[in-house]
């Protein structure tokens, strides 16, 4: 531990460098562990993590904001002794690994630190093979077109999640087949039916800091949050954000309740079902505004009659930590209930 006095600081990294572990990432899980070993206050880096406020470390995501801050160096080509470590490379010893680190560091520190200010922007395009699962459970139940309201929405993928290719195992398939976006989500369990028709009235999100999918610097911070060994990730997603790009897709920026507020204001349309949801989105976010954020979205709920319902989707932490939950609640009638157990980027969804 290189934070004497701060033992959260190093449970930080070493939870984080497990969870990469555990999901196939062991390059950016050794990264995580020589950072907890050998970071320290003497940069500017160092002393921005060594004054992050102990209980948010872990729901900021602290360790991975550094690595992605250096991927985003090796990726955009000004860190070129620090890419010959990264995959496809191995970077074999430690010690000249980190070397590299730490020059890197040296050279770059303020825009390191500064890579640290704005929270992860993954936008994992394979979560829309979960929520698809989810959609379709709520067009089965209302038999209605669905208006889409993204809750931290970042660049907007999966709002265009009905533009894949999907396998979900066992023969089943569902999507464009000629998409270049192709995802492939082992369902298990009792899976949603998918012959359900399934149409989008109308698609809007909302995002603190939207990622611009039409402009370089918002793609490139975006992908720096694809772990450097996870390939198949970056040749999903780059198609998925040339698809946003020529699209008529704007996430707007704001503050999600007050959008939220704004967006339901009007009498809600006739002949659709509203359906708010959102991914491994609440996590981030301060304890009082979730409380709010739940409280605006039942009553919202709770205004819903027979012939204007109302859906919330959610895909979100929940007893095991490593993997989450989707649960839905449907008005009229208010009842949540779990639909499945997920892997966090959906690799994989277990129904209940």
């Amino acid at each position: 531990m290189s934070f004497p006095g701060r033992p959260d600081i190093s449970e930080a990294f070493e939870r984080q460098a497990k969870a990469c572990a555990d999901m196939g990432a062991p390059f950016t899980s050794n990264l995580c562990r020589l950072l907890d070993a050998r970071l320290d206050e003497t940069t500017a880096l160092g002393r921005r993590v060594a004054a992050w406020p102990g209980d948010s470390l872990w729901p900021d995501l602290v360790p991975l904001r550094v690595c992605a801050a250096l991927n985003n160096l090796v990726r955009t080509g000004r860190a070129p002794a620090l890419a010959a470590f990264y995959p496809p490379h191995t970077p074999g010893d430690d010690e000249p690994f980190w070397n590299a680190i730490a020059a890197t560091i040296g050279a770059h520190d303020d825009a390191i630190t500064a890579f640290l200010n704005s929270p992860p922007q993954t936008n994992e395009v394979v979560r829309s093979a979960v929520l698809l699962g989810g959609f379709l459970t709520i067009a089965a139940s209302t038999g209605r077109p669905l208006a889409l309201y993204e809750l931290g929405a970042s660049a907007g993928l999966n709002l265009l999640f009905d533009r894949y290719a999907y396998d979900l195992g066992e023969g089943r398939k569902w999507g464009d087949p000629a998409s270049p976006v192709k995802i492939a989500a082992p369902w298990s369990g009792e899976a949603p039916a998918l012959d359900t028709r399934l149409q989008i009235a109308s698609r809007q999100a909302v995002d603190l800091k939207p990622v611009d999918a039409r402009a370089g610097a918002d793609r490139e911070r975006m992908l720096a949050y694809i772990w450097p060994e996870q390939t198949e990730r970056l040749r999903r997603i780059e198609p998925a954000l040339d698809m946003v790009a020529r699209s008529d897709l704007i996430v707007a920026r704001g503050d999600a309740l007050a959008w939220l507020r704004n967006v339901m204001a009007g009498p809600p349309e006739d002949g659709v079902c509203r359906v708010v949801f959102h991914s491994v989105f609440f996590q981030y976010l301060p304890a009082d505004l979730r409380e709010a954020l739940r409280a605006e979205i039942v009553a919202i709920g709770e205004r819903a009659t027979a012939t204007t319902p109302f859906a919330w989707l959610s895909m979100e932490s929940g007893g095991d930590r490593m993997s989450c939950e989707l649960r839905l609640t449907l008005w009229p009638g208010g009842e949540r209930r779990k639909l499945a157990d997920i892997d966090w980027h959906g690799r994989w969804a277990k129904w209940a």
